[in-house]
């Protein structure tokens, strides 16, 4: 999951080399700390949230098919 998250994201923003997604793992919960370069946060977050919550709802839907929760933190 983190390696497709990893590629929506950089495809999003205008610096995809400065995208860095972290992983941890817990014993029911994933975190994911995806950290994006000066200027894109608003490009991964999108009009309203729109995109921010369309990946969160993706994550969920792919976390509980593995029967965990996966939380998706989004920072500059």
């Amino acid at each position: 999951m983190k390696e497709f998250v990893e590629m929506i994201v950089k495809e999003l923003v205008d610096n995809p080399d400065l995208v860095e997604l972290k992983e941890i793992q817990g014993e029911r919960t994933t975190v994911f700390e995806l950290r994006v370069g000066p200027g894109d946060l608003g490009k991964v977050i999108g009009k309203g949230g729109q995109t921010a919550k369309a990946m969160r709802t993706l994550m969920l839907a792919i976390s509980a098919k593995k029967g965990k929760r996966a939380v998706l933190e989004i920072l500059e």
